[in-house]
């Protein structure tokens, strides 16, 4: 059920009875040459149109921006910032809590809104109420570890193809194989932020175009990615919470949370 598309007395009758919102988040930023923009929302929405054939979980609106700021530089990217974002995030989170939300569950799309996910969730317990993080693409690393895979690589192109794999630009998916770009001979970059120095992996931070070219990174090289790979796990990964969103109705949360500032 969607909050967009019911009217006030059904919402407030719904929060009357139930106290779970889902709230998905994601972002426009680059992630590759092959990828759409929006792949961190995309991706999400699609999850929750699998997770609303299965669940009476009410769905607030996707929030479809992000905090990206080392991805920036690419054009096309919408960067709000982690200071605006939780603000956003916040402001949303909270009005859903005085309408009787308790139990919000915060479906991801993007590793950089994760910090603020955690904030605004820390700030909600003080409250009474618990924030669940659902960052997809680390969660279905669990249900098949051969789908792990890194920044616009495989496992995120699957996802996009299990959306609509009219969305890939074919004539980038080369074979190409990932070319990093390393400080010296000796501090050769192995990530995001990542170099490593005799054996040891070392934290330097970089926009992702000082990193590499075409704005994907990881293991999992793109051209690997099938419809059927995305269309099974985005399946599995909206099934998963569905069952989830299930049990976590069971928690109480007066036994759960103990800050004695609980509300009604």
């Amino acid at each position: 059920m969607r909050l967009a598309n019911i009217t006030w007395p059904r919402a407030q009758k719904y929060f009357e009875e139930n106290d779970m919102v889902i709230v998905s988040i994601g972002s426009i930023e680059c992630h590759g040459r092959h990828m759409p923009l929006g792949t961190d929302t995309l991706i999400p929405d699609r999850l929750l149109e699998l997770i609303e054939e299965k669940s009476d979980v009410l769905i607030a609106p996707t929030i479809p921006y992000g905090a990206c700021e080392c991805l920036e530089p690419y054009p096309g990217t919408i960067n709000l910032g982690t200071e605006l974002l939780y603000n956003l995030l916040y402001k949303v989170v909270e009005n859903l809590y005085n309408h009787g939300a308790r139990k919000i569950l915060v479906l991801n799309g993007h590793g950089g809104n994760i910090k603020t996910i955690e904030r605004v969730g820390l700030d909600f317990e003080k409250k009474g109420a618990l924030v669940v993080m659902l960052n997809w693409w680390l969660m279905t690393w669990d249900m098949k570890p051969e789908w792990k895979g890194g920044h616009g690589g495989a496992e995120e192109t699957a996802g996009i193809m299990g959306v609509n794999p009219d969305l890939i630009d074919y004539s980038e998916l080369t074979e190409e194989p990932l070319k990093l770009k390393d400080l010296n001979e000796n501090l050769v970059a192995t990530g995001f932020r990542t170099v490593k120095f005799k054996g040891v992996e070392v934290e330097v931070l970089r926009s992702t175009p000082n990193v590499t070219d075409n704005g994907w990174i990881g293991p999992d090289h793109p051209k690997k990615a099938t419809v059927e790979w995305g269309q099974e796990m985005l399946q599995t990964c909206a099934d998963y919470i569905v069952d989830f969103a299930e049990e976590f109705k069971k928690v109480d949360l007066e036994k759960v949370i103990h800050n004695n500032v609980l509300e009604k």
